[in-house]
């Protein structure tokens, strides 16, 4: 066998009598000739995609040795359900051979990102994480929320595990060290201090209130403080407050005085043990088919935070496998800057692929990566603290996944359903006066809201206000490209009930909507609001039989759909204030082809404005330089339409 990549396919012939007869009678319909796919696959490192009927890539996996790997998959017995149904939907196997497991291992963390495989382990997390920058390239250099690359010149501390925490930590760092937070462009014009001086959260340096010297003493702490070097900052504190005393300035030694104190409360709250390095702390907890991972930061002492992950297709999976997924995914070739990986990375439990992971972790980062999971000591304590952490946030998932079972099932005996629902859908539209409509759908299932499913459309070519036409034009184009995805690949999701925020005019919508898509699977209902906005007198208008029912104000079922209303009525909000504030940050003169930035700008400088400009006549127009006659003619109708 060549150490070239290689493909390898199943090709369609009987199964050999050497597979066992579960796996025989599975793919006999299917007619693979599996024994002849493992007699001659290599027992090299590489990667395997499993793809169904569709030529859909279902499942990803990496090997030390493809013929040991793969052949597990057909010659077990006692294969977990998941993995019998995954096997059942394979009509080709792609391999690709590589050097080493090294190489496998990333290849197969490419691919599982890229392709995200309905079946894998899968780390939904791909949004940033906030650092504290201080550009400390400035005269007098500023403190600051930061998200994002890494481009600017200055210095940065984190990373945070979210929004909060940091900017919790910034509104400390402004009452101990009044470092100025504020934007160049306010800080660079203005002429008096702002009202952050007259609180003590800065010494306006912005009008010369402040020294070099004693601004960059306070940066210094500031410094300090965030390298985790709280002590050396405190030490210097109670000199200074001492000297302040003796020199009989008893204002600057108050101020001392309730500096340290505050550094001390806050160590008490962030400061973990005497060690100076940074680390990572993973621990996992798994019950119920549900998964929890907790991740703490621990950056030069300082805990920063924690977060919690639930990876999709945990159910059937090892902890060890979990933990090999998640760390592979969430350090290894990242497309964002701010994934930062420490020195040292403690983990709960041990697992498969440890040594081979430190290894690229060490060449990704340049600097040496230990991960362990047999610790003493503070970073035992610490382990359980985590372990505990994860604990509780799965007990609070479970409960909360417990919860929304049963209003579930209450909704299944409110609505007389045939069948337990598993997935809700939600509309609602939102406007102001006609401007700027957008249509909200949000989506729940048996979980609680499936916030990836959430979808807005931006309504055009309506009457302004026209709320019917609006929903018609929603649900038109959301079931209609579902219809088509069930079609073409079978992945399209239709819900077990519809859900419309209005009365009979939108329900009918939504009727007649599913009739002309042929759509008879899906039930509808309709939620109004009660008299004076009182929830417990919101009405449900059955679609069916336009019966409106008022369920008991108790009702789980009926809490439910209040819910998702209110979920999908935010949603929509959310995005109509978004879009009408993008609308009024553009210019009209930017909706007329032809009219491009320069021209925009001539138009503007020789008129004096946009108001000007929608004044003037089309000769007037036509008189500047660039602007032809059709041009005007275009520029004046637009106006004057």
């Amino acid at each position: 066998m060549s150490d070239k990549p290689s493909k390898h396919t199943i090709k369609n012939n009987p199964p050999s009598d050497k597979l066992s007869s579960e796996i025989e009678e599975q793919f006999s319909s299917l007619q693979f000739d599996l024994n002849n796919f493992l007699k001659y696959l290599t027992a090299k490192p590489g990667v395997y995609r499993m793809i169904d009927t569709n030529n859909v890539v279902i499942y990803v996996g990496k090997a030390k040795s493809l013929k040991k790997r793969v052949s597990s998959y057909f010659r077990k017995s006692d294969q977990s359900p998941k993995t019998t149904v995954m096997v059942s939907q394979i009509a080709n196997i792609e391999i690709l051979i590589t050097y080493t497991e090294s190489e496998a291992l990333l290849l197969e963390n490419n691919l599982i990102k890229t392709l995200k495989p309905r079946y894998n382990i899968l780390l939904r997390d791909d949004k940033s994480y906030p650092y504290i920058f201080l550009s400390d390239q400035d005269e007098f250099p500023r403190l600051a929320f930061h998200r994002g690359g890494r481009k600017k010149k200055g210095r940065y501390f984190g990373p945070y595990p979210n929004g909060h925490s940091i900017k919790t930590s910034l509104n400390l760092l402004q009452k101990l060290f009044p470092v100025r937070q504020c934007e160049d462009s306010f800080y660079k014009n203005r002429s008096r201090a702002c009202l952050q001086y007259q609180i003590k959260r800065c010494k306006a340096p912005c009008v010369d209130l402040v020294s070099k010297e004693e601004y960059a003493e306070d940066v210094r702490h500031t410094v300090l403080f965030l390298e985790g070097k709280s002590n050396q900052v405190i030490d210097e504190l109670i000199l200074a407050m001492d000297q302040a005393a003796q020199q009989l300035h008893y204002e600057k030694a108050a101020v001392h005085r309730d500096q340290i104190a505050n550094l001390r409360r806050l160590q008490e709250k962030q400061y973990v043990s005497n060690e100076k390095g940074d680390l990572d702390i993973i621990a996992i907890e798994y019950q119920q088919g549900v998964a929890c991972i907790q991740l703490f930061f621990i950056r030069d002492g300082l805990n920063l935070g924690n977060k919690s992950f639930f990876p999709k297709n945990a159910r059937y999976q090892s902890i060890s496998e979990l933990l090999s997924a998640f760390i592979a995914q969430f350090y290894i070739n990242s497309s964002r800057s701010d994934r930062f990986i420490p020195s040292s990375i403690l983990v709960s439990h041990p697992f498969e692929d440890r040594l081979t992971i430190e290894t690229i972790l060490h060449e990704q980062s340049g600097h040496k990566v230990e991960i362990r999971d047999k610790v003493r000591g503070d970073r035992a304590r610490w382990l359980q603290m985590a372990q505990s952490n994860a604990q509780i946030a799965l007990m609070s998932r479970l409960s909360n996944r417990a919860s929304v079972l049963k209003r579930f099932e209450d909704l299944q005996d409110a609505l007389k359903m045939d069948n337990l629902p598993e997935r809700l859908e939600c509309f609602d539209i939102s406007h102001s006066s006609g401007e700027a409509t957008v249509a909200s759908c949000v989506v729940f299932d048996q979980s609680g809201p499936l916030k990836t499913d959430y979808r807005r459309f931006n309504i055009d070519n309506i009457t302004p206000g026209d709320d019917y036409a609006a929903m018609h034009q929603a649900l038109t184009r959301r079931y209609r490209a579902l219809k088509k995805a069930t079609i073409t690949n079978g992945e399209g999701k239709l819900p077990d009930l519809l859900i419309i925020d209005g009365g009979k005019g939108q329900v009918k919508q939504a009727r007649e909507v599913l009739q002309a898509l042929e759509i008879t699977s899906v039930q509808i209902i309709g939620i109004t609001k009660g008299e004076g906005r009182r929830a417990e007198l919101d009405t449900l208008l059955l679609s069916e039989t336009n019966e409106k029912v008022i369920l008991p104000a108790d009702s789980k079922a009926m809490h439910l759909i209040q819910h998702i209303r209110d979920e999908a009525h935010r949603f929509a909000i959310t995005g109509h204030k978004n879009r009408r504030a993008k609308a009024r940050k553009t210019s009209q003169l930017e909706k007329i082809s032809g009219l491009g930035p320069k021209r925009r700008q001539l138009l503007l400088k020789q008129f004096g404005g946009l108001q000007e400009v929608t004044r003037a006549g089309v000769e007037d127009l036509a008189k500047i330089n660039g602007i032809s006659k059709s041009l005007a003619q275009k520029i004046y109708d637009h106006f004057h339409s």
